[in-house]
């Protein structure tokens, strides 16, 4: 086989270089008229001009000298509008209909004409009917193309009509493979024809400007290949050649005929299938005898090609949407059971199985970390480590596909039998896990349609020569498995982007649930040290009601005068700070105390102690200030202070107005204090105003005494949050 393959590239090379656009000539079914259209004479002709126009000269002529005055307002036409097509219809001397055909020449052919028209002219059916029954044909064609099921059942049906609408002995329908070797995957052929049903033909048949010619020219038609080229005329020295790519009357290869004339074909015909832009195939006809195929009848198999393509990619895309639609059922359904608290070596072990039969593997390998595991039929533990660095060392992202491994790795020719198709994917993980499916050696027997090495070179400068034989020829292919489908290689990708998604969510859920046990352990925490903060502010308050009790039974005992008035200003002090730890205790909020509830419990005990008519003197706009407890206790000193101070020296120890307000102000608050009284008891140097400034310097704030004559305002102002 591997000479066969080295002969067929060989050949191909050959037929690559072959220039077959620019042959010079045509073929002899028509006659062809070159024009220049800069100024609308004839430059060049080829075929038998004289004998059907009756002109024996046309050179430097117009159109309408040659073809008449019909032709030639058609033909400008269509130069004016860059149009290229049918022209009109016209009647040569012979009395026969021709089909009269113009487009623009490709590019330049030399540096002094520059804009060329190419005008083709072809013997018409001559039938009357022959529109009105090509419609209905290709209606019916079309409609049986619709309602076929299968990709085959549509190039069966396909030959059929093409058949019909020809008239050729043999319609093949002729796919193109990876390798650009062909086969014939449907016919119809009249009785008595040979069969190529299923024979592969090599990519030397069909060489690469042929391929591109396919593309450009969907119908291409050979009425006698045993006919006698007509050059083109005339031609001066050095002039570059006319470039006939577009050209129906074209002449063929010599290589090309003499394949033909080797297949006892005398007359043939091809039609691409373009799908996608890309040369699907051929419709290849045969004929045993001579045969025209006029321009209404391929403008007809342009259109049922055109159809044709149109039903391959529905039913392609069909079976394709299918596939996809079952192996994303099969991927949901397998990484729904994968054991979420695996390591996902060992989870996706348990699922071996599953993935083999997700991608119709025969084998699979899971390899991480030097770490290999194999199931189903795989290369031995050397061959599975080799073929995993090579996959690691492939550039990009997708997923590494062939169904030839040989081919691409030449060491895997030694682990074929279970190795000739390979199929791999790496997740990006911390720790890469790598996914290698097998696909094992299928020997396969390809019939060709003739032995593609017997092509061979011959004559003095040695010319290749095709195969003269086409009997049916059979070749055992080894190293290959059966292809993956593009459904399962995109399956792998989906399935490589899952599981790096599912270890992802699998690795943040590992971290939320350590996460949720350490905030649980700190709220456990926290919620002991508020019980236990509760529990000391407990005692706390406990210790300091009991100390002003005992304050409050020895001002009592002193029955009036300083000490008794020195020891309840203490009882107050200490009253402030026992405010503090009994709004603690009854709270669950231990962090922040609310100032409006506070200083209201605050001046409410003041007042108790007072007396009555303080009570009533007394005046609150308290703002819901949140501070922290320990500048509360602060505020609550500085505040009981300065009740006592308006006390002793606003009203000399008699109750009068006192007006308190609590306020926020952005990011501060501020406290205010006002009187009525004498005035004029600033802050001094006694034991409460030493107090008061240290206190208010503990806040970091400001205290203002301000004389409002009468009566005195003193304002607090501090941070709420220290911190900010």
């Amino acid at each position: 086989m591997t000479e066969t393959l080295d002969l067929a590239d060989t050949a191909l090379n050959e037929c690559d270089r072959e220039p077959i656009h620019i042959p010079q000539s045509i073929q002899p079914h028509g006659f062809m008229l070159v024009l220049d259209l800069q100024s609308l004479t004839i430059r060049q002709g080829a075929g038998a001009i004289e004998e059907l126009t009756g002109r024996k000269v046309w050179i430097d002529r117009t159109v309408a000298d040659v073809l008449g005055d019909v032709a030639d307002r058609a033909v400008r036409a269509m130069a004016a509008h860059q149009e290229a097509g049918f022209a009109c219809r016209w009647r040569a001397t012979n009395r026969l209909e021709y089909d009269v055909v113009a487009h623009r020449a490709p590019g330049k052919t030399s540096g002094a004409i520059d804009d060329l028209m190419i005008i083709e002219v072809e013997q018409s059916s001559q039938q009357a009917r022959l529109g009105v029954d090509l419609i209905a044909n290709l209606d019916a064609a079309g409609a049986a193309l619709e309602r076929a099921v299968t990709i085959q059942t549509v190039c069966e049906r396909a030959a059929d009509a093409f058949r019909r609408l020809t008239g050729f002995d043999r319609v093949m329908i002729y796919r193109f493979q990876d390798d650009e070797a062909g086969q014939v995957v449907a016919e119809s052929r009249a009785d008595g024809s040979g069969s190529f049903l299923n024979h592969h033909f090599p990519a030397t048949d069909i060489p690469q400007q042929a391929r591109a010619l396919y593309l450009r020219n969907p119908v291409r038609v050979i009425p006698d290949s045993r006919y006698t080229p007509q050059p083109l005329r005339p031609i001066a020295p050095g002039e570059a050649p006319l470039d006939m790519s577009d050209s129906g009357l074209r002449s063929v290869s010599p290589i090309h005929l003499q394949y033909l004339r080797n297949m006892d074909v005398r007359a043939s015909a091809s039609v691409s299938i373009i799908v996608d832009d890309a040369l699907w195939g051929l419709v290849a006809c045969h004929n045993a005898s001579p045969k025209l195929l006029p321009y209404e009848l391929r403008v007809g198999c342009t259109a049922l090609a055109r159809n044709l393509a149109r039903q391959l990619k529905s039913k392609t895309d069909a079976d394709l949407y299918r596939e996809r639609t079952r192996l994303r059922r099969m991927e949901d359904e397998l990484l729904s059971r994968l054991s979420p608290d695996r390591p996902m070596r060992e989870a996706l072990a348990e699922k071996a199985d599953a993935l083999m039969q997700l991608t119709s593997a025969d084998g699979l390998a899971i390899v991480s970390e030097g770490d290999i595991q194999t199931f189903g039929h795989t290369p031995p533990e050397d061959g599975v480590r080799a073929i995993a660095a090579w996959v690691a060392g492939r550039p990009g992202l997708r997923p590494v596909s062939s169904h030839h491994l040989s081919s691409v790795l030449p060491a895997a020719e030694a682990w074929k039998t279970h190795a000739s198709g390979l199929l791999a994917v790496t997740l990006p993980l911390d720790q890469p896990v790598s996914l290698l499916w097998f696909r094992s050696e299928v020997l396969e027997t390809v019939r060709w349609a003739g032995n593609p090495a017997t092509a061979e070179k011959t004559g003095p400068n040695a010319i290749l020569t095709p195969r003269a034989s086409f009997e049916s020829w059979s070749d055992t292919v080894s190293g290959r498995a059966h292809r993956w489908g593009p459904a399962a290689v995109e399956s792998a990708a989906r399935l490589r982007d899952a599981l790096a998604d599912y270890a992802a969510v699998h690795q943040i859920r590992r971290l939320n649930r350590s996460l949720q046990d350490r905030l649980s352990e700190r709220d456990l925490r926290l919620e002991q040290q508020q019980y236990l903060i509760r529990e000391v502010n407990h005692r706390v308050q406990n210790s300091l009601t009991l100390v002003s009790s005992f304050l409050g039974l020895q001002a009592r005992e002193q029955a009036g005068g300083s000490a008794a008035t020195a020891l309840n200003e203490a009882r107050r002090r200490v009253r402030a700070v026992s405010a503090v730890h009994s709004r603690l205790y009854l709270s669950d909020q231990v962090t922040t105390i609310d100032m409006s509830r506070y200083v209201g419990d605050l001046i409410d005990d003041l007042g108790s102690s007072m007396g009555p008519d303080w009570v009533a003197a007394l005046e609150t706009d308290l703002a819901p200030v949140c501070i922290e407890p320990g500048r509360a206790i602060t505020i609550g000193l500085i505040l009981t202070e300065l009740i006592i101070n308006a006390q002793k020296y606003a009203y000399g120890g008699k109750p009068g107005p006192l007006c308190i307000r609590f306020e926020e102000d952005g990011a501060f608050f501020r406290m205010t204090v006002e009187d009525e009284g004498a005035g004029g008891h600033l802050a001094g140097k006694g034991f409460g105003s030493m107090m008061i400034k240290s206190l208010v310097g503990q806040l970091n704030g400001t205290i203002d005494y301000r004389d409002r004559a009468p009566g005195l305002s003193v304002v607090l102002r501090a941070r709420i949050d220290p911190l900010v």
